[in-house]
């Protein structure tokens, strides 16, 4: 039972505390502070600070404890995140990304040690998530999976289910393949098969038949996501397409935009993210890897898992990718075509180092006078349905546009 303005009633909150505790070292030098690399001198004594805190008291830190634990999460937060957005991401320093990790996870436990409602608490996890790098043997995934299990429901679900019933509407029309420019379609090679017709010679297929066992086939739907992941905080890319001028990246809770980006067929917005499934591991227990990722040369721990959730009419421009990849459809259908890497030259990429892999040409509406060797190019075709998986092999062109509300799950291997 819930006490007046939103707190937990003592007892609840006791028992959550000890339910959260459970996931921390049980004592103070087990919780190690360990930095993979060089931080400033002032950071190492707010940390320890806040870890004397959390282990000081004799129960969970309340009043005054709890308040000073919240602010040292917060000034550790704060402080990082200059570190975090000074230069390209990839330049950021890991350690930096860990005091930011302490710095939610700090913040978490003083929202949940005061007994203050768990929404914050939740998405401070998610930030840390993302932006952080994992600390504590990836407590912060751990915590969260705990911390949605005490939502109330309604808090849980967030979208009404009448967001996801406005969400089904009329399928839209797909253009037709020729006979020659589809591509092929075939149901559950042989691994042996499959290596030495299309892996070996680099050619896409369409696979039917070899994710039928998922459980994610059966379960996952604009509500089910509602009912999963409503309450969790993730980026979205809004607009068509990436190379819109007005493209940008938010972000927000998965209800906020099921209800803004997936309910309103004014906006468009895209879930796309390799994270998601390490950010909220019930989905990635609804999917596997395919069998022929096998076949590659790196381990299973290389492959990168792509979630694409998104509404009718969002486009992934003309583009190649540096590696293998499954595309595989779980609900609603997508449009795509195919061009061959040999084709390259006709297909105009651009010239700027960050979008050379994407083509200048809008494929179904191309302009022949600015790129008039566009023409030459061959494509193939499909419309990929839910239980399929499209063969995309290394370099080969893409270019992908939704006919319904769809999600897809990609494989990237070697």
């Amino acid at each position: 039972m819930a006490a007046p303005g939103g707190a937990e009633a003592p007892a609840a909150g006791d028992a959550l505390w000890a339910e959260v505790r459970g996931l921390l070292p049980g004592a103070e030098e087990g919780l190690t502070l360990a930095l993979s690399g060089e931080v400033e001198d002032c950071v190492l004594p707010l940390l320890r600070r806040a870890r004397g805190l959390l282990y000081g008291a004799a129960g969970r830190p309340c009043g005054e404890a709890a308040a000073a634990l919240r602010r040292l999460g917060d000034v550790l937060r704060d402080y990082s995140w200059e570190k975090l957005n000074v230069g390209p991401w990839r330049e950021v320093s890991k350690a930096w990304r860990q005091v930011y990790a302490y710095g939610c996870l700090f913040g978490v436990l003083a929202e949940v040690a005061a007994g203050r409602p768990l929404l914050p608490a939740v998405r401070l996890c998610d930030m840390g998530l993302l932006m952080g790098a994992s600390v504590l043997d990836n407590v912060l995934a751990r915590l969260v999976r705990l911390l949605q299990g005490h939502l109330p429901r309604a808090e849980r679900r967030a979208a009404a289910e009448g967001d996801a019933k406005r969400a089904r509407r009329e399928p839209a029309a797909a253009p037709a393949a020729q006979a020659e420019e589809a591509v092929p379609l075939l149901r559950c090679p042989s691994l042996e098969h499959f290596r030495d017709n299309w892996l070996v010679p680099q050619k896409p297929v369409v696979l039917e038949g070899i994710i039928d066992h998922w459980p994610c086939m059966k379960k996952w739907s604009v509500d089910y996501f509602c009912q999963v992941a409503g309450c969790r905080t993730v980026p979205v890319e809004l607009g068509a397409r990436y190379t819109d001028e007005e493209w940008s990246q938010k972000l927000m809770t998965v209800s906020d935009f099921i209800s803004q980006y997936i309910v309103n067929e004014n906006h468009l917005g895209y879930l796309a993210q390799h994270q998601l499934f390490d950010q909220i591991p019930e989905l990635k227990e609804d999917i596997g890897i395919p069998d022929y990722c096998c076949l590659g040369e790196g381990e299973e721990d290389d492959i990168t898992i792509n979630a694409w959730f998104g509404p009718e009419g969002t486009i992934s421009p003309l583009h190649q990718d540096p590696q293998q990849n499954f595309l595989a459809q779980v609900f609603g259908r997508k449009y795509i075509r195919l061009y061959s890497p040999q084709d390259s030259e006709n297909l105009y990429p651009h010239e700027s180092q960050i979008l050379h892999n994407t083509s200048q040409v809008d494929v179904e509406d191309p302009d022949l006078v600015k790129f008039p060797n566009f023409r030459k190019a061959a494509f193939q075709s499909c419309v990929l349905m839910p239980g399929q998986v499209l063969f995309i092999p290394v370099k080969y062109w893409h270019y992908v546009r939704s006919l319904d509300i769809s999600f897809s799950v990609s494989f990237w291997w070697s």
